[in-house]
């Protein structure tokens, strides 16, 4: 209980404080994307050690530093979002559904950051959006985070894929980098407010050449996704590594 009200206070304090930075900084027109970058990893680090959560990597040489990337990631707990905003060593955006910009503070700093807000009730919305989110990937050479279950596994089962991001991939000609996130169940399952402490291990692996498909073969470029990110769910853990 002790550990659950230190993450729930640090999670209080500190976006209050680093979302108002970003916020103040947009105001002011700051250009900067490394105030935004600092935010969001500052952000993440911080929750994950008042978690106790500790973080391994697996494929880091997957992850290309000079080109954009769309990372489409497994999703069962809101420490998924953590541990890839803590560890992804380029700028990024995570794409979400709009109600995240409906949070006093948090949403603002949001969309000042260049995050992507999706309005899931809307196609024609949504699809714009994810035009301009293209814009922006080739505008200035950053990723997008995206978690194509669109919410999040109650079972940690994959649950079905839509397909926004696969347009996206498609449309751009961006590669797709699968990511498997192990661990962040155990931490924090969805509907659950307790948290405990543990390892979370986050692997990437190798890009899809987007190139390769066209928007007739979409749903084999979501079949080979998903079956990428299954195999890295189920590969083994080296528990010696986590100690």
């Amino acid at each position: 209980m002790i550990r659950t009200l230190w993450v729930y206070l640090n999670l209080l304090v500190v976006t209050l404080i680093n979302a108002s930075a970003v916020v103040i900084a947009a105001l002011l027109r700051v250009r900067n994307p490394k105030i935004y970058d600092w935010a969001a990893r500052s952000w993440a680090r911080r929750i994950l050690r008042a978690a106790g959560a500790r973080v391994r990597v697996e494929g880091l040489e997957n992850i290309d530093l000079e080109e954009p990337q769309i990372f489409a990631s497994n999703h069962v707990s809101w420490f998924d979002v953590w541990a890839l905003a803590a560890i992804l060593p380029k700028r990024y955006r995570f794409v979400a559904k709009k109600e995240l910009e409906r949070i006093p503070i948090f949403g603002p700093a949001w969309k000042a950051a260049g995050h992507i807000s999706i309005d899931r009730g809307d196609r024609a919305s949504a699809i714009q959006t994810l035009d301009e989110a293209g814009r922006r990937l080739r505008r200035d050479n950053s990723s997008v985070v995206i978690f194509p279950e669109g919410t999040r596994s109650r079972t940690g089962e994959l649950l079905p894929f839509k397909k926004g991001a696969f347009m996206l991939a498609l449309r751009t000609g961006v590669d797709i980098v699968p990511v498997a996130v192990l661990g962040t169940r155990h931490i924090m399952p969805a509907d659950a407010w307790r948290v405990r402490s543990g390892p979370i291990i986050v692997r990437f692996g190798e890009p899809i050449r987007t190139a390769d498909y066209t928007e007739a073969r979409r749903d084999e470029l979501i079949a080979e996704v998903r079956r990428r990110i299954e195999t890295m769910l189920e590969a083994p853990v080296d528990r010696t590594r986590l100690a």
